[in-house]
């Protein structure tokens, strides 16, 4: 327990503890490709009714996990990524709605990824794992639902590639989701995004340590994933976000002149990079980046209208005027045919200095609207 924990314990879901569903039946991938046995790690807050009708999904960003709400133990320092949305009395109410979380396929965080054993071979998959898209991480989180007997999920929500995840969810399972709220998210990824992608993933190729992905996991190639971070962190940013929170402040250990010196936001991108490498596997960072850059609705349909003619519950997207990563004009491109195509739907965009970040940082600017949204949801 920590000091002012306690006046936070009645909107607190508590300790809450991970677990795990296996699933011997082998997924089709969009590559052709079969995968299985698949293991799906998720958590879940709240309480399911009599109807099992008040489930809500909740779908994570690209590091992200299934931990979102709660700690683990009563020594965790940081509750779940998603805290301020879950919990009694919250948007995501467990007073009165079931919410699970489930890690993707592809992650290193309990579902099944590069770093999982391959049955075939007992070793681990490494780089033999199959390139995935959204859509297959949906699919595999389709098993899940099913094995938790869920039969219609009030929403479902997330931000970044959680809101690429809703979005597929509301196009291949109509007659499950009854609502859609992605957040900060896009219908197809920008060639800006993928450079930015590129970029990253050289530099992870360019490390000596990573041995074209068959590195030790007790070796890993730290300089070239702690740099890759650091990209993206950059697009997770803002200018005036950058501004707020370093401004041009030079970092008061080094000499302004020293060759070496740093910049404090230097010293925050060099932190941030070097501390990740010791929370995610190299391999599922490039598996994830890889699926993000293969993000498209419209893939294996002949056009964005076509994909979207699937989505027959109301959504609801939200947009962030610095996000420079998924800037407004991509989800506006979607909610736009939505309305050509008469389907439900109601966006806002929301002022915000933190760029990309803001649906982590400023929740608050949007639960208002989003809360509205669901109470219309039958």
């Amino acid at each position: 327990m920590f000091p002012g924990d306690d006046e936070h314990l009645s909107d607190s879901v508590g300790i809450v503890k991970t677990k795990y569903a296996t699933f011997e039946v082998e997924l089709q991938l969009e590559s052709g490709r079969l995968l299985g046995p698949t293991t799906l790690a998720y958590e879940t807050y709240g309480t399911l009714n009599a109807e099992r009708s008040n489930a809500i999904l909740v779908t994570h960003a690209w590091t992200g996990d299934a931990h979102a709400a709660g700690r683990h133990s009563e020594d965790d320092r940081k509750p779940g990524w998603w805290d301020d949305m879950i919990g009694p009395g919250k948007l995501l109410d467990t007073d009165r709605y079931f919410i699970l979380c489930s890690n993707v396929i592809g992650s290193c965080k309990g579902s099944t990824g590069p770093t999982s054993i391959n049955q075939r071979t007992g070793k681990p998959y490494n780089l033999s794992f199959p390139a995935i898209m959204v859509r297959d991480m949906v699919r595999a989180q389709k098993l899940l639902i099913d094995h938790l007997k869920l039969e219609t999920l009030v929403t479902v929500i997330g931000g970044s590639m959680g809101a690429m995840q809703a979005l597929e969810w509301g196009i291949l399972y109509p007659e499950v989701v009854r609502s859609i709220i992605p957040i900060a998210g896009t219908g197809r990824t920008s060639p800006m995004a993928i450079a930015l992608n590129a970029v990253a993933r050289q530099a992870i190729f360019n490390d000596p340590m990573w041995k074209k992905g068959n590195y030790k996991p007790e070796h890993p190639p730290t300089d070239g994933l702690a740099l890759a971070r650091g990209i993206g962190h950059i697009s997770f940013l803002s200018d005036a976000s950058m501004h707020l929170k370093f401004g041009r402040r030079f970092s008061a250990r080094d000499g302004m002149f020293d060759f070496f010196g740093q910049f404090e936001v230097e010293r925050y991108l060099e932190y941030n990079g070097s501390s990740f490498v010791d929370k995610f596997d190299t391999n599922s960072f490039l598996y994830l980046a890889k699926a993000l850059d293969l993000y498209d609705v419209a893939w294996n349909f002949d056009s964005l209208e076509e994909a979207l003619s699937n989505l027959q519950c109301p959504s609801l997207w939200f947009a962030f005027t610095s996000d420079w990563l998924y800037p407004p004009n991509q989800p506006e491109e979607v909610t736009r045919t939505l309305e050509t195509l008469g389907k439900p739907v109601e966006y806002h965009l929301i002022e915000s200095d933190y760029g990309h970040d803001s649906f982590l940082v400023e929740p608050e600017k949007f639960i208002p609207l989003a809360a509205e949204f669901l109470r219309k949801i039958k």
